[in-house]
Parts: structure tokens; C-alpha cells; sequence
């Protein structure tokens, strides 16, 4: 799969996949974080990261990645292409060509956590607040 740079037009397409994305795994969110959240992300946290994308055969972004410092702060993947090897070819480009050694998982994000998991991280702290200060754990992991 190939991974590339996302530009700042394909940013309305991010958000939506990161909505549908989140209404998929991230069942402990309510309506309320999701609409909070939502223009934060579009319009602050896309540009403090750098960005890559996987595209489907048609062009479509089906899942993105952002990393700062070592840190993976975002992975999104639309829920039709979830299983299918986008999040782990966005994460091998994170580690191989971004430096990425570290994420944060919402804690009750089962799947995220198993997905790093096998991939080869491990649980090396928690926090009780997301990075907001709401109530949504995380779990502070590390590549093993």
C-alpha cells in the first residue's frame, strides 16, 4: 500500500473519515465530545502534525496518520477499509520514516489497543484524563 504526504485541500475529507472512524470504534464517546471535538481537529490539530494518507484504487482517502515528535497522535481509517492493512502500512511508515516510537490509546478503545499490540508496543504508563481533561483514560505506550 502506498503512504503519502495529505496537502491541506484533503483535510475535509480527513475529518470525515476520522468521524466515521470514531463513530465506529469509539463507542464510549458521546455526541456531544464528537461535535466538540470534531472542529478542533479540523482546524488546530490537523496542522500540528505531519500528515500521510492511503488512498483506495479510486483515489479516495481511506486512513490517515499523524506524528509529532516520536508521537503517534492520530490513526484513522474509514470503517469499510478497517482489516484490510491500511492501519498497519500507515503505522510501519510511521516508525520506518517518521521516527514513531510512542501513541496514546483511549483506554477503553479495545481494538486500538490490540492493534498496537501485536504490532509490538507495550503499555509503559497511564493517564486518568484525555488530553482535553475529559474522563477518557490513556493508555501511554511505547514500541517494545
Amino acid at each position: 500500500m502506498n503512504v503519502e504526504a495529505v496537502v491541506k485541500d484533503d483535510y475535509l475529507v480527513l475529518i470525515e473519515v476520522w468521524e466515521a472512524s470514531v463513530r465506529a470504534t469509539h463507542d464510549f464517546l458521546n455526541e456531544e465530545t464528537i461535535v466538540e471535538l470534531k472542529p478542533l481537529i479540523l482546524e488546530h490539530y490537523f496542522d500540528a502534525v505531519h500528515l500521510h494518507c492511503v488512498k483506495d484504487e479510486a483515489g479516495a482517502i481511506i486512513g490517515f496518520s499523524g506524528v509529532e515528535d516520536g508521537n503517534i497522535e492520530m490513526l484513522f481509517i474509514s470503517p469499510e477499509a478497517r482489516g484490510t492493512g491500511v492501519g498497519a502500512s500507515l503505522l510501519v511508515h510511521a516508525l520506518q520514516k517518521q521516527g514513531a516510537t510512542k501513541v496514546d490509546v483511549n483506554e477503553q478503545n479495545i481494538q486500538a489497543l490490540g492493534f498496537y499490540e501485536h504490532l509490538g508496543f507495550k503499555v509503559i504508563g497511564r493517564s486518568e484524563l484525555d488530553g482535553q481533561g475529559r474522563p477518557y483514560p490513556l493508555l501511554h505506550m511505547a514500541l517494545a
